[in-house]
């Protein structure tokens, strides 16, 4: 779909980039030419990620272990980065998320997620917007959400207001940053099977097979369908768009909204099940 080189002299960071669509995204822009970083709490998974990425793309990657809750770390992480050299692309893609009955949820299931979608996303685009307007430099922000940051969804109530927030902060700075040559866009994916993230929101094989069959199209997503997209919104040659959020859901969200509002059949048993998910 791409040439080779169209990424050839980006560096990109990737948050929450050893595992899943964060993965997927990273070997993408690897075999495009990219120099990847990738960070998140897990060293042991972000080395293993970047030995893989390094032995099948020949691309140069590096990481770095940061608890994205913490600004002070994430401002330390972002100038060790720029010291190495100033990063182009920032792609917020680390998250959190659970099910829970809202009424079951505590202030730290709460803040759980919002302080690693909400604020960490935030503090990471806060921190490369600071140091690309300090150095008259353009810049790139992709931040992934999901079709529920605008309809909300039963459920995921703590994500649902952390992504509505992320897609806030996407348009306000688009406008405002855009100015100084920085750009935001955002992806709003469905149903992108992952092992961490349907090991806590599918509760049995039914309800899976429901959730990835239900979208027009009648299957779920495949990782390097998004990771195409997330390439094609950071390429300069789509430049001129800004203060976007691109849907790739197979139609899902408008055949109905709230991607977990099904969960209401869910029984009690059921419910018990997923309380451990939610450590």
């Amino acid at each position: 779909m791409f040439r080779d080189d169209l990424l050839k002299g980006k560096k990109i960071l990737i948050t929450g980039g050893g595992t899943g669509l964060g993965k997927a995204m990273g070997r993408r822009y690897l075999e495009l030419g990219a120099e990847l970083v990738i960070f998140g709490r897990r060293e042991e998974v972000l080395a293993e990620t970047a030995r893989e990425h390094s032995a099948e793309t020949g691309g140069t990657v590096s990481y770095h272990r940061c608890d994205i809750r913490d600004p002070q770390a994430v401002d330390d992480m972002m100038e060790a980065i720029w010291a190495e050299g100033p990063l182009d692309i920032l792609v917020n893609n680390a998250a959190g998320n659970f099910l829970a009955k809202a009424e079951e949820l505590s202030p730290n299931a709460i803040n759980a997620v919002l302080g690693i979608v909400l604020q960490g996303s935030a503090y990471c685009t806060l921190a490369a917007g600071k140091r690309w307007i300090a150095a008259g430099r353009e810049g790139n922000v992709l931040s992934i959400v999901t079709t529920y940051a605008w309809t909300g969804s039963a459920y995921v109530l703590p994500s649902a207001m952390a992504k509505a927030g992320v897609l806030a902060m996407t348009q306000s700075l688009a406008v405002e940053w855009g100015p100084k040559g920085i750009r935001l866009n955002a992806i709003a994916p469905g149903p992108f099977p992952t092992e961490g993230a349907w090991s806590r929101l599918v509760p049995n094989k039914d309800l899976a097979e429901e959730f990835e069959t239900r979208p027009p199209l009648g299957r779920p997503g495949r990782h390097d369908e998004l990771a195409q997209l997330a390439v094609f919104l950071v390429a300069d040659e789509c430049g001129y768009i800004n203060g976007e959020c691109v849907t790739i859901d197979g139609g899902d969200w408008l055949k109905g909204a709230g991607q977990f509002s099904f969960l209401h059949r869910m029984s009690d048993a059921d419910w018990d099940k997923m309380r451990p998910k939610r450590k």
